[in-house]
């Protein structure tokens, strides 16, 4: 919902002014920097002529080009673009999303729905555009191409910076599974350690090519114009070629037109003049596959932090699962925008294979992390079976309480009175039932010195007539 106090500051007109402000202030500042950076380059060059109708012409594919949409120049298809300059683009549409909700209030996704389908509406109608109107003989652009992958990339950079601003990221999160949650952080930190690894291998490769670096500033770009153009190309190409360093330490590697190169196998071939490519080696080394122990110890680094997650194994092992999926799925996302068509010659076209390298950093994410995680942390303890918990006695009201209690004395009275009835029968009766011990034996004793008395055997004699009574 919206916040009263922070809407209740603007007037709908100023409300207006910052949408409009968070629509189509990236679409400006990015092809004016576009432009300057053209003119800057084109001033600088050697007997080159500076127009400002053609700078600004020319800011139209390169506009689209910041955006990863595919262009075609005198025929020759150009698909490996800059990716400096679509994180640029990306941060600054994030940037004016984020500011215009936090000024407008949004906290809510459908509050913040209209400005995100804006800012992409936006970015879609100015590329297709550019598609129709600019397209000269010399560079051309997929209509089709114009108007869709601005949009998507303007969406997505939009929601990351409404999601930043509002409730929208606590809703995600309360709706996804803690696991889940814990999984999708582990695994934008597994990434960003991947991509620290394959700078850290590029970036010794160019120290260690210094003097290549020169030469060929030196052969392909001599003066000082034509060096500082070399440079900015150099630095826009320099995260395509941080991510060639991720595919080459997890093992798959990269290839660029015939050359092509991994921790296991090279095979040689002509490479760009571009001074960002001077680390590439010339020759095969036996001792590439050590270079795979950094991506393992970023896995089990990984699993270090996450040993003590959760008290439960299973669940720290399912955690480092859905880390090893994001990092998978981001080596798939990077490893395309990185590659693609260039130019149709001896250099075309450059590819990452995104299948393979996906599923190694899975598993250099995967295995050592889970491994760590499992041993180093807790084990789960079997919890004890509940007490049951007493019966509750019944409440009673207190009318019924009280009639209770008067029942209980009168029962206690009468059973006092019984007792009392008892002792005093007692006393009475105890004296005429006790009879002297002795008494009693010398009685039994006479009763048994008595002699029992003989009857005769034969019967009185009589004189055969009854006798009379008398």
């Amino acid at each position: 919902m919206r916040d009263p106090q922070r809407r209740g500051e603007r007037s709908p007109v100023a409300r207006a002014k910052v949408f409009a402000a968070a629509v189509l202030g990236p679409l400006v500042t990015g092809y004016v920097v576009v432009a300057a950076l053209f003119g800057l380059v084109t001033a600088l060059a050697s007997a080159a002529e500076v127009s400002v109708a053609g700078v600004l012409h020319a800011a139209g594919p390169g506009w689209l080009a910041a955006y990863q949409v595919p262009v075609t120049i005198a025929g020759r298809p150009l698909g490996v673009l800059p990716l400096l300059a679509t994180a640029g683009v990306v941060a600054v549409i994030a940037r004016a999303a984020a500011n215009a909700t936090g000024r407008l209030g949004h906290r809510d996704l459908g509050d913040a729905l209209p400005l995100i389908a804006a800012v992409a509406s936006a970015h879609a109608v100015a590329g297709l555009a550019i598609a129709l109107f600019d397209n000269a003989a010399t560079v051309r652009v997929e209509p089709l191409s114009a108007f869709a992958v601005p949009a998507v990339v303007a969406g997505v950079a939009a929601a990351g910076g409404v999601a930043s601003r509002s409730d929208v990221a606590a809703a995600i999160r309360d709706y996804l599974d803690p696991l889940a949650v814990r999984g999708l952080r582990a695994g934008a930190l597994g990434l960003a350690g991947l991509l620290a690894v394959g700078a850290l291998v590029h970036t010794i490769g160019l120290v260690l090519a210094s003097g290549t670096i020169r030469e060929l500033f030196a052969s392909n770009a001599p003066g000082f114009g034509s060096g500082a153009g070399m440079l900015l190309l150099s630095l826009g190409y320099l995260p395509n070629a941080v991510v060639g360093g991720l595919a080459f330490v997890t093992g798959p590697g990269f290839s660029i037109g015939s050359f092509s190169i991994s921790a296991f196998t090279f095979d040689g071939g002509p490479v760009p003049g571009l001074p960002v490519l001077a680390g590439v080696p010339e020759h095969q080394a036996h001792w590439w596959p050590l270079l795979m122990l950094l991506p393992a110890a970023v896995g089990a680094l990984l699993g270090w932090t996450l040993r003590r997650s959760e008290d439960s194994p299973l669940a720290r092992l399912r955690i480092v699962g859905i880390a090893g999926a994001l990092v998978g799925f981001g080596c798939v996302l990077l490893g395309t925008l990185a590659g693609g068509r260039l130019g149709g010659g001896a250099f075309d076209p450059v590819s990452i294979p995104v299948g393979l390298v996906s599923v190694a950093a899975f598993a250099w994410i995967a295995v050592p992390g889970g491994l760590v995680a499992w041993f180093a942390g807790p084990r789960a303890r079997p919890e004890p079976a509940p007490e049951p918990e007493p019966a509750e006695e019944p409440e009673v009201e207190p009318e019924l309480e009280a009639e209770l209690d008067e029942l209980d004395a009168e029962l206690d009275e009468i059973a006092e009175e019984l007792e009392e009835d008892l002792e005093d029968t007692g006393e009475d009766t105890g004296d005429d039932a006790e009879e002297p011990a002795d008494e009693v034996d010398d009685e039994e004793d006479d009763e048994e010195d008595e002699p029992e008395p003989e009857e005769s055997e034969e019967p009185p004699p009589t004189d055969g007539k009854p006798e009379e009574p008398s």
